[in-house]
């Protein structure tokens, strides 16, 4: 029987007042029923709107639902009656003449849309026009990131749209790493970090296979909404190990991220296959440099080789420098097994301990490796240059065969560099001078000088860390670097703006590029400096108030070098920046102040420069001009190229936040120095100076005082003693809680 409706129902039908889930549970007096097929009285709503929205335009009974949903309990039924008539009195079903309910696809207050969290912030595209959709906390449901649901407009006014989750359609994520924490008659609970997964919580049926508690799993949900207890049921793809062991703990993180942490067996197979041998005739088609000096710099511990440089010295005042890539593409052909595995990775992954490759290691540590005395496949660009000023005369961009003379590492190189003895080390001053002059010409124009902040992990055969510490980098790398940037620069430039003209059609590239920033939030960051008097004030900027060039920026960096300011300004600073990505849409590098930048330089670990490869090959030595190349292809290539390129950079950090937390488990209750590197309203981030570990002090262990956060000063003051925690503040700590499986790390401050 349908409820009769006073003011407010009229209201709630009317669209004015509309009420939540949550708040639907407590009028009706059921928030306390434990029905058995879900839980909760919320989660039983999402289960109905969910039924529903898969549905659309179909009639069904209170029995149809309940059945639908395997509820038999007469308590529960009565439930689902409420909830139905509940949404149909707010407009979100309809009612037919026999007592069935439905959802039709004509509301035009329903929207399908990609839900979004960051922080604490969520919101949804629509898919239908790209409208966002401010959604409270109460009306997100159990919506995770990149989840695809039904919104309901609530209200639009001054440009913004604000809206309620009605139905999780679908889950962007459905495979989750988990531990297992109990195990019963017939179900084990396993345990995840995710916790907007009913608390973290999972069980699957004991029968699938054999498991012990701390086994390491990875398990996909099939019911989430398991009529059998409170728990989504899932079962098991694969077991890693045992919980906290090193090869259990690397292979749970890559698929934490959805990453390969194996090689598949066919394109291995297909990989092997390949010939060891080159053609003769494939000599005849390339520029020969097997007798002119050349040679690698990398990490000691590198094995795929895609770079190296050959220098040859034409008079007094003029020389010749190569830069071979390896010419992956000759042996990986476009839409082989070996090439859609590539894709699908785009990346190799470096994680702490261990590389997972893009390609097969038959390709990626031997066809492809330029190794030292072998005859070696590259694409070249060839540059000849003044030798005194680095200026580039003229270049060329050739496939080349070469047999590089010697493998250094950075360490080797630097040497030679800083003490002009050993091999070759007439050849590596030359090409150091040229670069260094490259940098700073490359500054001067506008580049920015950011410094790497990765660390160095010296690891015992188990993979334990024994020590922690900055990576350095010299001038052996900042050579290396300098010509890589110059060949990207130039291929980029090339295509993009001389073919361009030549052609007078724009041919279809990949780009790497950087917009600029945003100045509100760069003058935002610098005025922060200023007012912590971090930076001491100079002025006005010389572009006014709303921006800031990139000159004032690398004097930031300048003044703070060798501070303990220096990573902080590193941080603000890099968080007003955009990503850089890759799209066939250039709009210049900012960070490079380049016009025009690709990726050329590292096919055997980056997908996008195997790309690149394919387009030079198009137009220079196929002699064509782009019109089979599927623009909208490549776009969505250079789209799925980026967004895995972040994933890898989530799975490394992981990582290293993994391994820190393992090498702090052993200095428990030890003391050390730091300072502070992130400020928010539930505590203070302190990084240690010596090896740039970072821990976390909860606001609730500052118990000498009652601490707010000032947000305009990113800092914590307490309202009795008026004593701050600010950024950049030095801090004595002690290690006082180590969780490596979390990967958390607390601190406590020593008076």
């Amino acid at each position: 029987m349908k409820k009769k409706q006073g003011k407010s129902g009229n209201k709630n039908k009317r669209g004015s007042s509309r009420k939540d889930a949550r708040t639907i549970a407590k009028e009706a007096h059921f928030s306390k029923v434990k029905n058995r097929n879900g839980g909760s009285t919320t989660k039983t709503i999402s289960r109905v709107l969910s039924f529903f929205s898969t549905h659309r335009d179909t009639y069904f009974s209170v029995d149809d639902v309940a059945k639908s949903m395997s509820i038999k309990g007469a308590s529960e039924r009565i439930l689902i009656k409420h909830i139905l008539h509940t949404l149909q009195e707010q407009g979100r079903l309809v009612q037919n003449n026999k007592a069935q309910f439905a959802l039709l696809s004509s509301n035009s207050k329903t929207v399908q849309a990609i839900f979004h969290r960051e922080g604490r912030e969520n919101y949804a595209i629509s898919e239908l026009d790209g409208t966002v959709i401010t959604l409270a906390q109460r009306h997100s449901l159990d919506a995770r990131d990149g989840d695809t649901v039904d919104v309901v407009i609530l209200s639009q006014r001054k440009g913004i749209t604000r809206g309620e989750v009605v139905a999780i359609l679908k889950h962007a994520k459905d495979t989750f790493v988990a531990v297992v924490r109990k195990l019963g008659k017939n179900n084990a609970i396993l345990e995840t970090n995710d916790k907007l997964l009913s608390g973290g919580m999972i069980k699957v049926p004991l029968e699938e296979q054999k498991l012990e508690v701390d086994d390491k799993v990875l398990v996909q949900i099939k019911d989430w909404y398991s009529s059998s207890g409170t728990y989504p049921q899932g079962h098991i793809i694969s077991r890693f190990g045992k919980e906290g062991d090193n090869n259990t703990e690397m292979h749970a993180i890559l698929a934490e991220f959805g990453l390969p942490y194996s090689y598949p067996k066919d394109a291995d197979k297909a990989a092997e296959a390949l010939s060891d041998s080159i053609p003769l005739e494939e000599f005849t088609k390339r520029e020969d440099f097997r007798n002119i000096t050349t040679f690698t710099i990398d990490p000691k511990d590198a094995k795929d080789f895609d770079d190296a440089l050959s220098l040859q010295i034409i008079d007094e005042n003029q020389i010749e420098v190569g830069v071979h890539i390896a010419d992956v593409t000759y042996y990986v052909k476009q839409g082989d097994i070996i090439d859609e595995e590539a894709y699908n990775r785009a990346t190799s992954i470096y994680l702490v301990d261990r590389t997972i490759a893009m390609l097969p290691e038959k390709l990626s540590n031997d066809l492809c490796s330029l190794r030292p005395n072998e005859d070696r496949l590259a694409y070249a660009v060839i540059f000849r240059m003044n030798k005194h000023t680095g200026e580039v005369i003229d270049f060329r961009i050739k496939r080349t065969v070469i047999n590089s003379d010697r493998r250094f590492s950075y360490e080797e190189a630097q040497t030679r560099i800083d003490t002009n003895e050993g091999d070759f080390a007439e050849e590596l001053s030359v090409l150091n001078n040229i670069a260094q002059k490259m940098r700073k010409k490359r500054f001067s124009n506008g580049g920015i000088r950011f410094e790497s902040n990765e660390l160095t992990f010296i690891l015992n055969e188990q993979g334990v860390p024994l020590d922690v510490m900055p990576r350095t980098s010299g001038t052996a790398n900042q050579l290396i670097e300098e010509f890589m940037l110059l060949a990207n620069k130039t291929v980029a430039t090339y295509i993009g703006k001389e073919l361009k003209q030549k052609t007078q059609k724009e041919p279809p590239f990949v780009y790497r590029v950087h917009s600029n920033p945003d100045p509100d939030k760069l003058v935002s960051a610098t005025s922060f400096l200023y007012k912590t008097h971090i930076l001491k004030p100079k002025g006005k900027s010389s572009r006014g108030q709303d921006s800031i060039t990139t000159q004032e920026v690398n004097d930031i960096f300048e003044t703070t070098s060798g501070t303990p300011y220096e990573n902080i300004v590193q941080m603000l600073l890099l968080r007003a920046m955009a990503r850089a990505m890759y799209t066939t849409k250039n709009v210049g590098h900012f960070g490079l102040a380049f016009d025009y930048y690709t990726h050329f330089s590292s096919p055997i670990r980056r997908y996008p420069d195997m790309m690149v490869h394919r387009l030079v090959t198009n137009y220079l030595f196929d002699g064509k001009c782009g019109d089979d190349i599927d623009i909208n292809k490549l776009e969505e290539a250079c789209e799925h190229c980026s967004d895995m390129e972040r994933v890898a950079d989530l799975a490394e950090r992981a990582s290293v936040k993994y391994k820190q937390a393992e090498y702090l488990e052993t200095k428990r209750g030890m003391v050390f120095d730091g300072f502070i590197t992130g400020v928010t309203e539930w505590g203070v981030y302190i990084t240690l100076n010596h090896n740039n570990c970072e821990g976390f002090v909860p606001i609730r262990d500052l118990n000498d005082d009652f601490y707010t956060f000032d947000e305009n000063n990113y800092c914590l003051v307490g309202r009795r003693y008026r004593r701050k925690y600010t950024l950049g503040q030095s801090m004595r700590i002690r290690v006082k809680d180590i969780d490596k499986i979390k990967r958390l790390i607390d601190f406590e401050i020593v008076e």
